[in-house]
């Protein structure tokens, strides 16, 4: 089934291939969860739904059995829309000039923000998790990142905490902007960066994005166990009519983040 609705559109099978090549070439530059996060799938546009384990799932006693620990959640579609002038395409077909993908690049960034969003703050309309909002995570006032060592401090006590819950393995810390700028500075008696003070004690898995905003940090253990990103349907473009003569499309994906550990998760505000 052609849910894109791509093959009875009126558009080139080279018009396709670049945009598909705007909008991912504009995801990878722009997503940050997905540089941390294991991935699951992708599983198809047809799986709704996906099961969330906590570390305490078992079956139950008796007959019939049921899983304790394990809940189902649907899998969310997210999507931005976008259009290409008819005028727009004749020119760059009259003339062979390439064609303008501004409004794809644009659409591509808008629904890579909005993945983002989902796994730091989830939905609390829908009830969807995120890294800084999920019930049960550890939270921790940070210091002024601007003074002495409070940056190393603040992180070695989330990492002392990972290593007390017995949490081991691949750790990455996400920053706002304004954090990442203050670990610029050099420590007096280092002759070294905050950053890279900081960079060496989770193996260079530091990431910044402005989704989060201002002040803020996450350290989490990304284990696959603890957590992952479920994909049914990856970034995709797909056509929506024509109106007017012009081409109107919407790029879609589902994908849901999966916390599986709360331990596993410091948030520093």
């Amino acid at each position: 089934m052609d849910y894109l609705s791509r093959e009875g559109a009126p558009i080139s099978a080279e018009l396709w291939n670049k945009i598909d090549e705007a909008v991912t070439s504009m995801a990878k530059r722009i997503l940050v969860g997905r540089r941390f996060l294991s991935i699951y799938g992708p599983l198809g546009a047809g799986v709704q739904s996906i099961n969330i384990d906590t570390t305490e799932v078992e079956e139950t006693e008796g007959n019939p059995k049921v899983i304790k620990g394990r809940r189902y959640e649907q899998i969310p579609l997210i999507y931005e829309d976008f259009s290409l002038l008819w005028r727009d395409l004749e020119t760059s077909e009259q003339s062979d000039m390439p064609v303008d993908l501004s409004a794809a690049d644009r659409a591509g960034a808008a629904i890579s923000k909005k993945e983002d969003e989902l796994i730091f703050f989830g939905s609390e309309e829908l009830s969807y998790e995120g890294l800084l909002t999920a019930k049960g995570i550890t939270k921790i006032q940070k210091g002024n990142w601007n003074e002495g060592e409070n940056p190393v401090k603040d992180i070695s006590t989330g990492l002392t905490k990972f290593l007390e819950r017995g949490l081991v393995g691949r750790n990455a810390l996400v920053l706002s902007p304004n954090l990442l700028l203050q670990l610029q500075r050099i420590q007096p008696g280092t002759g070294i960066t905050e950053y890279e003070r900081l960079s060496k004690m989770v193996n260079g898995n530091i990431f910044s994005t402005p989704v989060i905003g201002s002040d803020k940090a996450v350290l989490v253990n990304a284990e696959p166990h603890n957590m992952d990103l479920v994909i049914g349907q990856d970034i995709a473009a797909s056509y929506l009519e024509t109106k007017d003569l012009n081409h109107y499309f919407r790029i879609i994906e589902t994908v849901l983040p999966r916390i599986k550990n709360k331990d596993a998760v410091v948030v520093f505000e």
